[in-house]
């Protein structure tokens, strides 16, 4: 048996700034025991549970199901134990696979050469065996493999997500530095968003938060578009309980009604890219979208604005942006009394700009940015 079938342990990849959220989430979503710890979450589920979690969580990158933990300090221990795992309980010679390595505070210290260990006993088991071997694809495989070793300590473990969860497949085009998937969801959810008042992009770029509002109200699975899942190379995989979860969470799918998510641009491109991200989900064609300088919007009373601004990476002269600050707190100052804005601010020194008492301000680190995501309430 493996270490996940023993325990019904699996570790959920989550963002540091929306541990907490997660954690939230995956109760929701029928976890238990759940314990948040270094770059992740411990927890614990049945098979219907980790099928569900996978096909629903908005917030999580990876579900990792561990295969075995041991004490590791040098690659020929490594390469032993890999070697003693039958592999062929998760990988055919027909089927591709990669490694995915993360090491620190270890002896073993470069975590592409440890990746490259764990692969060689992979295929030399079997070839041993067999005398065939299944090829390495880096970029699509059909079997994801982590190996994480921290503290001389390594876990090898199956990918039950079979790759990163923030790619949901609606994003169609993009520009420069789109928000990640997960961290809009986030911000959707910080922002408790439901539906009851319209919400309002007024520089909706790509229009990632757009998406992740429209799956948040019409509960369309994050994972609805996804061809395949990790968990299905495990071999206890069971495909009559898949089913079912499936068909349970999509029967949960609700309609969106007109007019309640909007979106902006001054960029006809954003506007247009938006249009083609936000069309490749149901109900996307309700979202109302359009070219508009949001200083000639007519703004949003008594409901919800959240946005992610332009900054540094996305943007040029500082002059102009802090300028452009300026205007978005006039503009919600003035044209959008009785609504609350969530703003997202990629460097915190415009903060300031926005010249509005903020209700709360929270971390929220997305692409190497240490942002904030800041709430502000209108009267």
């Amino acid at each position: 048996m493996y270490e996940y079938q023993k325990t019904n342990g699996f570790f959920a990849q989550i963002a540091d700034g929306i541990k907490e959220l997660g954690a939230r989430e995956l109760s929701e979503l029928g976890a238990e025991a759940i314990s948040p710890e270094y770059s992740g979450i411990h927890f614990s589920a049945d098979k219907a549970t980790l099928y569900r979690v996978n096909y629903a969580t908005r917030l999580a990158s990876k579900i990792l199901a561990p295969l075995i933990s041991f004490n590791c300090r040098s690659t020929d221990q490594l390469y032993k134990r890999a070697k003693q795992i039958n592999w062929a309980d998760f990988i055919s010679v027909e089927k591709t696979f990669a490694v995915f390595g993360n090491v620190s505070n270890s002896q073993i210290n470069n975590s592409h050469y440890a990746s490259l260990c764990l692969k060689d006993a992979i295929v030399d088991s079997f070839r041993e065996i067999t005398g065939k071997r299944p090829d390495i694809d880096p970029k699509t495989p059909d079997v994801w493999l982590n190996l994480y070793i921290r503290k001389d300590k390594a876990t090898i473990s199956l990918d039950t997500s079979g790759g990163s969860l923030h790619r949901r497949g609606y994003r169609k085009d993009a520009l420069a530095a789109p928000m990640q998937e997960t961290v809009a969801a986030a911000i959707i959810r910080y922002a408790e968003w439901n539906g009851a008042v319209p919400l309002y992009d007024p520089m909706c770029g790509s229009g990632t938060l757009l998406c992740e509002a429209l799956m948040h109200y019409c509960r369309i699975p994050s994972g609805i578009y996804r061809k395949h899942f990790g968990f299905e190379y495990l071999p206890d995989y069971d495909r009559s309980v898949w089913t079912m979860v499936k068909k349970g969470l999509d029967r949960q799918i609700r309609e969106l009604p007109d007019e309640l998510i909007s979106g902006s641009d001054l960029s006809p491109k954003a506007v247009e890219i938006s249009r083609i991200n936000c069309r490749s989900l149901q109900y996307g064609d309700k979202i109302r979208l359009q070219v508009l300088d949001f200083r000639e919007s007519e703004g949003l009373k008594n409901g919800v604005i959240i946005t992610n601004p332009p900054y540094g990476i996305r943007m040029g002269k500082k002059a102009e942006l802090e300028l452009l600050y300026k205007s978005l707190g006039d503009f919600l100052k003035k044209k959008c009394t009785g609504s609350t804005a969530y703003i997202y601010f990629g460097e915190r020194e415009f903060i300031k700009k926005l010249g509005l008492r903020a209700t709360w301000k929270k971390p929220l680190k997305t692409g190497g940015l240490d942002g904030r995501l800041v709430k502000y309430e209108l009267f």
